[in-house]
């Protein structure tokens, strides 16, 4: 199978779909790979790197996009993209469309197959998007410290606090995988933390592994609106796969909150958890909302491309493998759980999720793949 890596386009994206390590893989198996130059070097990989693992370099996007019969990407296409894209032609990247009526309609009108890192599931796990939870989580809660100092707009408060003076009240809505990881930081850096979920299983593991070093809640609008008003920090990192998050912190409620308190949103690439949230970009991160400081990137592992790019190329590969290796339709018909990462093909939309979020009708997979 011919594959295609384009170099990532929103801005201040850095992270690329592939490492050497991934091209030397589908080489081996008897692809061949095909990367836009300069695609990697945001997360510090030389072209000459992956040439030397096997890959083909390409001078322009057009080219790659042109030759590929699946397209390896990092974040949904934008709007310079979608011309690219063609009847029949495999797309495996992020792609949050329940966000993005505009890329849904777009992917739709060119006939892609296209299947969503985000909605492979494995029984309750979301085994592709976990690493990117894993980094946005604990980067929310650094870039929540770095706005909390007063030069940068935010209360003045130390979140670990010093002896003879409170720590920063940290509050967590969700206690999935990128709200656990905001929690571990903010208890590294000794600050008071809590955390919201509504599955209680999910609380009584989370209280097993911090034994007493953070309050577990169970998350209802009325905890939510006594827990806000004196939080230093809020982290909304709420997920339902596929779908629009949930706002559950109304206006009114950031009015009552402390001037100078940061609330960083995790759950912007689908729409948000604060009903105030819009994506921002990290030329241009925060906004006010009251006396309140909102951040809400919505491609924020980027900011640590590296990191991002390794972790999320480990889990990616062995399905970019099996999609190489069988064709699309063989891959998902072996595997119920990537069988659940297709979103569109031929004109059709496949995820409920997405159809409802706007108003469109649904394909069931089983009837896509059964043609």
């Amino acid at each position: 199978m011919k594959i295609g890596v384009p170099a990532e386009v929103k801005p201040h994206e850095y992270r690329v779909a592939i490492t050497p390590a991934g091209v030397h893989e589908l080489v081996r198996n008897g692809h061949e790979v095909s990367i836009e130059r300069g695609a990697g070097l945001g997360s510090h990989i030389t072209d000459e790197d992956f040439a030397a693992a096997g890959a083909k370099l390409r001078d322009r996007a057009d080219d790659v996009w042109a030759e590929a019969e699946m397209i390896l990407k990092v974040k949904e296409p934008v709007a310079e993209e979608y011309g690219r894209m063609r009847e029949g032609q495999v797309l495996f990247t992020y792609l949050h469309l329940a966000a993005s009526r505009a890329c849904t309609d777009a992917l739709l009108e060119r006939k892609v197959t296209a299947i969503a890192y985000e909605t492979v599931q494995k029984g309750r796990t979301l085994p592709l998007l976990a690493p990117m939870s894993e980094v946005a989580g604990r980067l929310a809660t650094q870039v929540g410290a770095f706005y909390l100092m007063r030069v940068n707009g935010g209360r003045g408060v130390l979140p670990g606090g010093v002896p003879g003076v409170a720590p920063a009240k940290v509050v967590v809505i969700g206690g999935g995988v990128a709200g656990l990881n905001a929690a571990q930081i903010a208890v590294g850096m000794g600050a008071d933390v809590t955390i919201l979920d509504v599955n209680l299983d999910r609380l009584r593991h989370i209280d097993e592994i911090y034994r007493g070093r953070l309050r577990t809640l169970v998350s209802t609008g009325y905890t939510i609106e006594r827990e806000l008003p004196t939080a230093d920090l809020v982290v909304g990192a709420v997920l339902i796969p596929g779908a629009k998050a949930p706002k559950l912190v109304p206006n009114e409620l950031v009015a009552a909150m402390k001037p100078g308190s940061v609330l960083v949103d995790i759950a912007i690439d689908q729409g948000g958890c604060f009903a105030d949230s819009r994506p921002t970009t990290h030329d241009d991160p925060v906004f006010p909302v009251h006396g309140s400081l909102f951040y809400c990137v919505a491609n924020m592992p980027g900011a640590v491309a590296h990191t991002s790019t390794y972790a999320l190329t480990n889990v990616t590969l062995p399905y970019a493998v099996r999609l190489a290796n069988l064709g699309w339709r063989e891959a998902l018909r072996a595997d119920p759980a990537l069988a659940l990462g297709l979103n569109t093909h031929d004109g059709v939309l496949t995820s409920p999720p997405v159809a409802e979020a706007h108003g469109l009708p649904c394909t069931p997979v089983e009837t896509v793949l059964a043609a």
